[in-house]
């Protein structure tokens, strides 16, 4: 099917409506954010230069990828009411091009903006939050205050650690047990008093250990006052926050969701529906755009004041929608791929529904 002038014609605006839309709403978040942390960047000492360039370029770009759907939405609306009111949609059906045809330059739009939205979240944006947690690690967040108690985690198949508690700010461990299991047979245990990385060797050191070892039904038993170790333990692990969870790309999220179940540490609902919904918001891309083109394509004695109006409560319905299946999901309530999905499908029914009146 070869696009006609109408059809580059509309893509441009459908483009050009959506840049805009980005472009106000990053003044917007940007405005609100700094006016919220402005105190902590100047208590911590933050250059401008990393303000700007390793939180707000790496951060803005994530928000509005997470909220892009909306922002098409309110872009269709927005151009296509327009198009409307100068009665170009009249004439586009009235030149003898069916409501179905006009539909394919907003779909063509729509994939091109779902495809680059994915890529952003595989790959792209996981890259670029990297640099926003390590920015936030050293000048928002107050990290001396972190610490742990009571844990017990599996660190790879049959190995358990074992911890009275854990300080984030010093690497400090207490009474400590590490724990290796074969066939559900116990053939060592090590305890210590304290655990610290040691940045000279890479490698973390114990402080007054002894060590118990199975062999043929004798034990042997091996004490010091200090041993380096090689042990697979990351306390980040234990001190990460949900928004941290975008720093991964897909791979690195398929391992952090085996590394969960492994674990048992009950993250691993939250992982899997953060992985399902990097699929899923693009499609909603799509859906949005057949709703918002079937919103506004109808002269109303409203005008576009009135379709922005449809178009905002749609929007934010959405929203909020969205938001109740994935904590849902998130906390193991309903599956992960379910309740990703369900905001499209019940959307998706709205927008074969409001395609069909648009039509007639």
């Amino acid at each position: 099917m070869k696009l006609t002038k109408i059809d580059y014609y509309i893509i441009k605006r459908y483009l050009g409506a959506f840049l805009l839309a980005l472009g106000l709403f990053t003044v917007i978040i940007i405005v609100f954010d700094l006016a919220e942390k402005i105190d902590d960047f100047m208590e911590n000492d933050a250059p401008f230069s990393k303000v700007l360039v390793n939180y707000y370029m790496n951060w803005v770009p994530f928000l509005l990828n997470l909220f892009s759907p909306v922002f098409v939405f309110i872009s269709v609306i927005f151009f296509t009411s327009k198009m409307a009111q100068k009665s170009e949609i009249v004439a586009i059906l009235a030149s003898g091009v069916s409501y179905k045809r006009l539909m394919v330059p907003y779909l063509i739009t729509a994939v091109f903006l779902a495809l680059f939205s994915f890529s952003l979240f595989a790959w792209i944006i996981p890259r670029a939050d990297k640099t926003r947690v390590d920015f936030e690690n050293t000048y928002i967040r107050d990290r001396t205050r972190y610490t742990k108690s009571s844990i017990r985690t599996q660190l790879e198949p049959g190995v358990m650690l074992s911890m009275g508690n854990y300080n984030l700010s010093d690497s400090a461990g207490y009474k400590v047990s590490l724990e290796h299991f074969e066939n559900g047979e116990l053939k060592s245990k090590l305890f210590a008093d304290r655990l610290n990385w040691n940045k000279k060797t890479n490698k973390w050191r114990l402080s007054k250990y002894w060590i118990r070892e199975f062999e043929d039904g004798m034990e042997i038993l091996t004490q010091g006052a200090r041993i380096d170790t090689m042990i697979a333990f990351n306390p980040e692990d234990f001190f990460r926050k949900n928004d941290d969870v975008q720093m991964f790309n897909l791979k690195e999220l398929d391992h952090m969701i085996e590394m969960e179940e492994m674990r048992g540490t009950g993250n691993t609902f939250f992982y899997v529906t953060e992985k399902y919904k990097r699929y899923s918001t693009p499609f909603a891309i799509l859906i949005l755009t057949v709703i918002g083109v079937s919103v506004a394509s109808k002269k109303t004695r409203g005008g576009i004041g009135l379709n922005l109006g449809v178009g905002l409560l749609l929007s934010f319905t959405f929203l909020i929608v969205m938001q109740f299946f994935i904590a849902y999901g998130s906390s193991g309530s309903l599956p992960p791929l379910i309740a990703v999905w369900i905001p499209n499908i019940i959307f998706g029914a709205i927008a074969v529904v409001l395609y069909k009146f648009a039509q007639k």
